[in-house]
């Protein structure tokens, strides 16, 4: 079964957390789709990770590469799953796709200093627990852990 993480960002960016959370995809072997809403968006963070630390690299690519089935990382705006990801990362309210009952895990990343995304989120969730999956809710902590909340 699917599982549907809601990661609840506050004081924080997309930038500063996406990459920790791909890398430990990553280090459990899985492959991963990063979905946002825009192309411009997904050209501002395919930049990002190839910049972010100068001591870690994220093997990545945007979807429109002609080898994205062999990229463990795919940024992307489409529903599709160039990849073969089973973990799918969706950003900047992007809905959930057609066949989330395909992957592992999807991981829902919302601003929670953006009441729109707020929004979003709440009926994210909703359509989730209707729809079965088993979902839960993180939130960093103080020192920017991230913690399970219920």
């Amino acid at each position: 079964m699917t599982e549907i993480l809601f990661y609840h960002l506050q004081n924080m960016s997309i930038e500063n957390v996406l990459p920790s959370l791909l890398e430990k995809s990553l280090e459990r072997g899985w492959r991963v789709v990063v979905q946002s809403t825009s192309h411009e968006r997904t050209e501002a963070l395919d930049a990002h990770l190839w910049t972010y630390s100068d001591d870690s690299f994220l093997p990545h690519a945007t979807a429109h590469v002609s080898d994205a089935e062999d990229q463990p990382i795919i940024l992307s705006v489409e529903d599709a799953n160039p990849n073969g990801a089973n973990v799918r990362f969706l950003i900047d309210n992007a809905g959930l796709p057609s066949d989330t009952d395909r992957y592992e895990r999807v991981v829902l990343v919302f601003n929670g200093d953006d009441g729109e995304a707020l929004d979003a989120a709440r009926l994210a969730w909703k359509d989730c627990k209707a729809r079965g999956f088993e979902v839960t809710y993180w939130q960093a902590d103080e020192r920017g852990r991230w913690q399970r909340r219920e």
